[in-house]
């Protein structure tokens, strides 16, 4: 290797002494970013040929160190002279050299004449010198030189026993070298237990699943090979006891004389974070949880608010609805089940929103539960939810109607279509106040309070064994009877007038009324829909009306209700008789009052053998028209003839 120079009279080489001088020296010019001149000792420092044109830019030699160069040829440039031992030159493969510089200014330019030295090199030689004068001081200076180390060595062993993390080493063939009392706590085995021993066959043999773990595969041999850091954030090591512990460790290998002799392994037992990691996904999942029940919450809540319901207060003021508002202020404030009992149309849901709102649950939600629309296979997801998989479509967690009414209300309408199989769960919720979901096998509590209607005679359904007799009585703490319209026929006009009002703001119809002689008809018909259907004829009516005064003469009642079920035979022959011409209106309300006639015969059967039809001479089709026309549910029918027949027997 030859000194370079560059052939450029405008920069002056390297005298020759300069060149077969053993410190490397070179000539820059920090402002042109140029090497000038090199001398054969730094040739032989940044590996530089003859062949080498020194025309390259000099800052390409500085890498990172680019500031700290900058920083010192200014200072050199400035005072004249200078010197750093923080200082690192990149030679012509790109390998860096930690370098200690003194710089001095050429003359008034701009040219910096730099020594370098290798700081790797100057310091094997220092160590080297300071040994041979330990060696020339004899017996007395190997003493002090075992001092030192022994100082060292207790220094660092201090420094193992207060480091908190597990730290332990291995030699090249994985055997244990040393523990610190971090990792005799941890894994329970003592320094004699490890030392000299395979660590890998000792606690790190098996996964966290119980499958073996091969020696070839674990993370903290492959430094012995690949000469490798390696980090693992989730594994396990197993204590003496047996218990896996979950861990995460780093395995950092030791070289010596540029040879792989083993590693040193430090690790941490994350037991607590695994725990900390757990109750935050246990409290984000309850958080999904409860965001999904405000969400289905929200759902019903919007689905009430939408809902046609009768009305929002109960509108009366006939005896009946007086003794209705003072059963209701006195279970209202309790805890106790309610079950409300009526025909259809008779405002069974309001009453039981009635109940709900005069209640200490008032803030929280009426969560009801149409049970005749609910498909007989999904009873049991529908009131108690179910969990991802439990069947087919279950895609996700969903609770149920109970878990929404937690804390509220549960309305049960038309609680006598629950399936047999599923009430005795029901009756489980209802004592406990527990429940799980469908597929899962956590208890869960909940507070509800329970209302339930029912158009159905429960007790018959009893004694046929189509409804439990406890549950009856559960359910039945506090019973409430919702008349029907016809026992409260001096509300008609109120709730007439009432739903007039809701009417016209829905149909944005202002101005109709309702004329003294219709209110009048209306008081006179016997309402088999009850609430229901008063409040469809009045809106009916306000869409059909075109002079601002609704009609009901459709109706038909020209007399009292009790005249449609009526025996007197002699006024009805009176009535038909050919003496008297009838109008097409009596012509009407005599058809009107047969087919009743023919109902009550048939006990409500309209179709088949003995059937209404039959008897009328009809098509069921023609007379189930006719029905529907005027409102009547033959099924009003068949109730008349049972409390008829009890009637009877009573008597008897």
């Amino acid at each position: 290797m030859h000194a370079a120079t560059l052939k450029d009279d405008a920069h002056p080489p390297l005298t020759l002494m300069a060149h077969h001088t053993p410190l490397a020296m070179v000539i820059i010019d920090p402002l042109n970013d140029r090497l000038i001149d090199a001398n054969t000792a730094a040739c032989q420092l940044l590996l530089i040929h003859h062949e080498q044109p020194l025309a390259t830019p000099f800052s390409h030699r500085l890498s990172a160190s680019l500031p700290l160069w900058v920083s010192f040829t200014d200072e050199v440039l400035t005072t004249g002279q200078g010197w750093s031992d923080d200082l690192v030159l990149l030679d012509s493969v790109r390998q860096p050299r930690r370098v200690e510089v003194y710089g001095q200014r050429l003359h008034d330019s701009s040219q910096l004449l730099l020594t370098v030295i290798d700081r790797n090199k100057a310091e094997q030689r220092r160590a080297k010198a300071e040994l041979s004068r330990q060696h020339r001081q004899g017996e007395v200076g190997w003493q002090r030189v075992e001092q030192v180390f022994e100082r060292i060595e207790k220094q660092n062993q201090l420094i193992l026993s207060a480091a908190g993390e597990g730290i332990y080493g291995l030699d090249a063939e994985g055997k244990t070298t040393f523990v610190n009392p971090a990792a005799e706590r941890i894994l329970g085995w003592s320094t004699e237990d490890m030392v000299g021993h395979d660590a890998h066959l000792m606690f790190h043999h098996t996964h966290a699943d119980g499958s073996h773990f091969p020696v070839q595969q674990c993370p903290i041999h492959a430094s012995f090979s690949d000469g490798q850091v390696h980090h693992v954030d989730d594994e396990v090591f197993w204590h003496k006891n047996g218990e896996a512990i979950p861990v995460e460790y780093t395995s950092t290998p030791i070289f010596e004389m540029g040879r792989l002799v083993g590693a040193v392994v430090l690790f941490r037992d994350i037991r607590e974070r695994k725990r900390a990691e757990q109750q935050l996904r246990d409290a984000l999942e309850e958080v999904e949880s409860l965001k999904r029940r405000l969400e289905l919450e929200n759902q019903y809540l919007q689905e009430e608010i939408k809902a046609e319901v009768n009305h929002r207060n109960i509108v009366g003021n006939s005896p009946a609805v007086a003794k209705l508002i003072q059963q209701i202020a006195m279970v209202a404030p309790t805890s106790a089940n309610v079950l409300i009992s009526g025909e259809s149309g008779t405002g069974k849901e309001l009453i039981a929103r009635a109940i709900h709102a005069g209640s200490t649950r008032s803030d929280r939600p009426l969560i009801r539960v149409n049970c005749a629309a609910i498909p007989r296979d999904l009873f049991e997801s529908e009131f108690f939810g179910h969990v991802k998989g439990a069947f087919t479509g279950a895609v996700q967690d969903r609770p149920g109607r109970f878990e929404l009414a937690h804390g509220g209300t549960l309305f049960l309408d038309e609680v006598g279509e629950i399936p047999l199989e599923l009430q005795s769960k029901l009756l489980r919720v209802l004592q406990d106040q527990q429940f799980e979901r469908v597929g899962d096998n956590r208890t869960r509590e909940v507070d509800v309070r329970v209302i339930a209607a029912t158009n159905r005679e429960l007790k018959e359904m009893i004694d046929a064994g189509g409804f439990r007799e406890d549950l009856y009585f559960r359910l039945n703490v506090f019973p409430i009877d919702s008349v029907p319209l016809r026992k409260r026929i001096e509300d008609v006009p109120l709730l007439a007038r009432h739903f007039l009002h809701r009417a016209c703001l829905k149909f944005n119809k202002p101005g109709v009324r309702i004329p003294p002689a219709q209110l009048e008809v209306l008081t006179r018909y016997p309402w088999p829909g009850n609430i229901r259907e008063l409040e469809n004829v009045i809106e009916r009516q306000v869409i059909v009306t075109q002079d601002q005064r609704l009609s009901f003469d459709d109706l038909l009642l020209t007399e009292a209700p009790q005249r449609h079920t009526s025996l007197n035979v002699e006024a009805q022959d009176k009535a038909v008789s050919p003496d008297f011409p009838m109008t097409e209106q009596a012509v009407c309300q005599h058809q009107r009052d047969n087919v009743l006639k023919a109902l009550e015969a048939a006990n409500g059967k309209i179709s088949g053998v003995g059937g209404a039809a039959e008897l009328l001479g009809i098509k069921p089709t023609t007379l189930a028209s006719r029905l529907h026309k005027w409102g009547i549910d033959p099924r009003q029918w068949r109730k008349r003839r049972s409390e008829s027949a009890s009637a009877n027997g009573a008597l008897d």
